[in-house]
């Protein structure tokens, strides 16, 4: 072939109308992510992007907004227990999950405030 995938520039994840102030202080406030500022043209579209690692998150508004709860991303973290312990301080609730134990990977999943489905990962040596 003559062209070659290089991998994930963002992932859009939807919210409700009105609902930028609420994504700013979950996304920055409490993951630590960095607020990106949106293009000039996209703006008056409303949302927020945010810097997660290499990749960014989109939070897109959705008018008639219905949250995500099966299909997800799932974002690699180095000591997730750390960061689950940071989760359960902001008494943002957590989902244990152990499914692909045999892998040594390890997860857990919650609920964004617009309850669209997160799932937070790591790997084996990561810790």
């Amino acid at each position: 072939m003559s062209f070659q995938f290089i991998g994930l520039n963002h992932v859009q994840i939807a919210a409700p109308e009105g609902s930028e102030t609420e994504a700013r202080s979950f996304f920055h406030n409490i993951l630590g992510w960095p607020e990106l500022p949106k293009p000039e043209p996209l703006r008056s579209r409303g949302g927020v992007w945010f810097q997660c690692g290499n990749h960014q998150v989109h939070i897109g508004i959705q008018r008639d907004f219905i949250p995500a709860v099966k299909a997800h991303p799932a974002f690699e973290v180095t000591n997730l227990d750390g960061l689950r312990s940071h989760l359960l301080l902001q008494r943002i609730p957590v989902i244990e999950d152990d499914a692909r134990d045999g892998e040594g990977i390890r997860r857990f999943y919650l609920n964004d405030p617009f309850g669209n489905r997160l799932e937070f990962m790591e790997r084996p040596g990561e810790q």
